[in-house]
């Protein structure tokens, strides 16, 4: 299956997707900021990211630039815990922010574990390759 990346500062958070991806059958990586992310994807290869928005640091926003400039590629998929109530005196949507700056997706927390895999499923079958066969791996 994939090899994917977590990128997440709240451990709660980390241990739910990560549960469910290794259930699924992925392999899991989890970094608690964004420099921590950055450093790990810089140093081995995943085929999806899970970055949260909101972070100390480097948050997910500035990750997610960093990371495309180094694999313009690769699917994001971005997670946040804020509001995204349409309310005249409310902070920008975030979410849709992010896909607009080059997420593949978006899960507003709390999410639930289908919603997480298909979009999962949706990324990694989007990216891959024409003519190879994702589910069975062969190509």
């Amino acid at each position: 299956m994939a090899n994917i990346l977590i990128v997440d500062d709240d451990p709660a958070v980390q241990i739910t997707i990560r549960l469910l991806l290794e259930r699924a059958g992925h392999h899991v990586t989890v970094a608690g900021d964004g420099r921590k992310g950055l450093a790990l994807f810089e140093a081995s290869r995943f085929d999806l990211l899970f970055l949260d928005i909101f972070m100390p640091g480097m948050d997910g926003l500035e990750t997610m630039r960093h990371i495309r400039v180094l694999a313009p590629a690769i699917p994001i998929i971005v997670i946040s815990g804020r509001s995204i109530t349409p309310d005249a005196y409310a902070e920008p949507d975030f979410l849709k922010m992010a896909t607009k700056l080059g997420a593949v997706a978006s899960l507003q927390k709390p999410f639930r574990p289908d919603a997480l895999l298909a979009a999962v499923d949706g990324c990694l079958k989007a990216g891959a390759p024409e003519g190879s066969d994702v589910s069975s791996g062969h190509r």
